[in-house]
């Protein structure tokens, strides 16, 4: 059983104080610029792929294993990430997260050979699997009827990181080389970890549930291997868990090979690369928090809501990158008009998977939920990379791209349609245990 005691913390009923509301945007505002900060240094290797393995003196397949190393370290380590939020002190974790980041990048820095590079490129991975905790206790300030939203919000620093990872890469990567570059965004992440560890605020797990918005005390309900273990009995879950898998092939594959392949077969300058890719990537961004947004505005009129928005745009996404990879090579403006259309719609898929995980589990052990999530779709996307390496040196990259994307993005939208299909009674079963909680919150 959960163990349950009272929280000795007084709330206002069905409200939330100014400080508290003050304090919550503070917390997004730090996670923004958190997860915006460890993007861009995850994600600007991708433009400095050429250098470095001009450095190395190194293949695409030998390159592609650097980026897998990472994604298999990752992997590996959320469901401990998942089980330390459940169980300790969330903001804590999270600052231990960032300095590990910003120890690991400067590691990578000194590499002198290609092995010790891949080895520490390989232990980066160890705090990109530290987002769990982030969201779940984002929802523990946000209730759900906004969530979808908030995650949207939070994931802009996604692209908006890839961004600033490509514009540091590109402007600085002849002034202070790549490896100046990766001592700089190794630097802010020990500095963020500062800001987390003494400005961020852990609050008690469902405190934004609606079932408790009355009470003035709630109960701590912490880790249970029991409910844990529940969570594979949820079908919807189980779905969702199946389409991440897949549904993260496609932007491995284009978030470490597109620069290359603008670069090497579609034949464009740096600048030309740099203006196709920020006009995209800033069309991505604003797909998170529209794509959040449309979900919660459906979710309000159908519990299937989230994920029937999730499925269309995914298969959206899938046809506006068919068309856009085979606009003529000469025909720079049309690609540029496909690549943005295609940007708009396969995020919005991200923050309503979230968020829907969240309307289906426990507060105390949505970290878990979440790391299990990213744990299979990491296992799943470890691969992708390396095996989009290995198609295009027995092809291209053209074909690698097309391949991964459209193959996976179809299955994906057909999994979201059956968890669209079944989510009501996953969701109903929580509102009913939130309310029988409350109920007991009262009765104590």
């Amino acid at each position: 059983m959960t163990s349950t005691q009272s929280s000795g913390i007084k709330r206002p009923q069905g409200t939330t104080t100014p400080r508290q509301s003050r304090h919550r945007w503070f917390v997004v505002a730090v996670f923004f610029t958190f997860m915006l900060l460890h993007q861009a240094d995850k994600l600007l290797i991708s433009p400095l792929t050429t250098p470095i393995m001009e450095a190395f003196g190194i293949n695409e397949a030998q390159m592609g294993a650097v980026f897998t190393g990472a994604l298999i370290v990752g992997a590996i380590l959320y469901p401990l990430w998942g089980y330390l939020y459940d169980r300790y002190t969330r903001p804590k974790l999270l600052a231990l997260a960032s300095f590990i980041w910003g120890s690991t990048t400067w590691l990578s820095a000194i590499a002198p050979t290609y092995p010790s590079f891949l080895l520490t490129r390989a232990s980066t991975g160890v705090d990109d699997s530290s987002y769990p905790g982030l969201y779940s206790l984002i929802s523990d300030y946000f209730g759900p009827a906004v969530r979808g939203k908030i995650y949207g919000l939070l994931q802009l620093a996604a692209p908006l990181g890839y961004m600033l990872g490509m514009i540091l890469a590109t402007s600085l990567r002849d002034v202070i080389g790549w490896r100046g570059v990766f001592y700089l965004t190794g630097s802010l992440g020990i500095v963020l970890a500062v800001v987390i560890f003494f400005g961020v605020r852990d609050v008690p797990r469902g405190r934004s549930e609606p079932e408790l918005a009355e009470l003035e005390e709630i109960g701590v309900h912490r880790f249970s291997w029991e409910i844990a273990r529940g969570l594979f009995r949820k079908r919807s879950l189980l779905l969702l868990f199946v389409q991440g898998f897949f549904g993260v092939f496609p932007w491995n594959v284009i978030t470490y090979w597109f620069f290359r392949y603008l670069e090497t077969e579609r034949g464009y300058s740096a600048d030309a690369v740099l203006m196709t890719m920020v006009v995209a990537v800033l069309v991505l961004a604003v797909g998170y928090f529209v794509g959040g947004a449309v979900g919660d505005f459906f979710f309000k009129r159908t519990r299937r809501g989230r994920a029937l928005v999730a499925a269309t745009a995914v298969l959206l996404g899938a046809i506006l990158l068919y068309f856009a990879m085979n606009v003529p090579m000469e025909n720079q403006s049309l690609f540029l008009v496909m690549i943005s259309l295609t940007a708009l719609f396969i995020p919005f898929a991200s923050p309503n998977v979230i968020s829907t995980v969240y309307d289906i589990t426990l507060p105390e052990v949505r970290s878990t939920a979440v790391a299990v999530q990213y744990f299979i779709e990491s296992a799943g996307a470890a691969t992708a990379p390396f095996l989009a390496g290995l198609i295009a040196v027995h092809s291209s990259l053209h074909h690698a791209i097309l391949i991964v994307c459209e193959s996976t993005w179809v299955l994906c939208a057909i999994l979201l349609v059956a968890v669209a299909y079944l989510l009501p009674h996953d969701i109903a079963t929580l509102r009913q245990a939130m309310r029988q909680r409350a109920e007991s919150e009262v009765m104590r």
